[in-house]
């Protein structure tokens, strides 16, 4: 929802550091890796009850997310690197719910798994509209950096990792607030489903 406005202020953010880390050779998908494992580390560490932890490894995944791309602009974007970037996000994005639902299964078993079938849901929804408008030649304005056709909606990248970060610091309202970023999540996917019901309709 508010991706397309914070993504200049992101991007003026980024350039400093990414411009430091291309002077010392260190490519975008370098970055996406090393972001990508630190995010992953968030499981064990969900599973073991150190939230405080997690949420330092889920902000550092989040940082690399945007240094990487702003990489990525200097040395130039690759479809590789485009793949890379949304494969490992959507991955990284159900690893967190995973390991809520490891750290309490009586508890938060349910409400993530509610959470995951949303996420297949805004996932998929994003995936097959952006196969369908790179066929059709479209490209998002709001998203012009992004390195593939790019759909935006209630629950975006931003909103997620604050989700996030409130699971991490109040674990105990986890199911609460699962079930409530959820149904925004479900909004989101039935919102993609009518927008791409309206804009690929057959002509003639």
């Amino acid at each position: 929802m508010l991706d397309a406005r914070l993504l200049p202020i992101q991007n003026r953010l980024m350039d400093p550091p990414a411009l430091l880390l291309s002077r010392a050779g260190i490519s975008a998908d370098q970055i996406t890796l090393t972001g990508f494992v630190l995010g992953a580390l968030a499981l064990p560490a969900l599973w073991m009850g150190a939230t405080g932890v997690a949420l330092v490894l889920i902000l550092a995944n989040r940082l690399a997310d945007g240094l990487d791309g702003a990489l990525a602009r200097r040395q130039g974007p690759t479809d590789r690197g485009a793949f890379l970037d949304i494969a490992l996000d959507f991955l990284f994005y159900a690893l967190v719910p995973l390991g809520f639902a490891l750290m309490d299964p009586a508890q938060n078993a349910l409400p993530a798994a509610i959470l995951l079938t949303s996420f297949v849901g805004t996932g998929s929804s994003f995936l097959a509209f952006s196969v369908i408008a790179e066929k059709q030649g479209l490209r998002a304005e709001d998203y012009p950096t992004k390195g593939i056709a790019y759909l935006g909606g209630l629950t975006e990248g931003f909103e997620t990792i604050v989700f996030f970060c409130a699971i991490c610091l109040w674990p105990g309202a986890f199911p609460v607030l699962a079930a409530i970023f959820a149904g925004a999540a479900f909004v989101t996917t039935l919102s993609r489903w009518v927008m791409g019901w309206c804009l690929f309709r057959p002509q003639g």
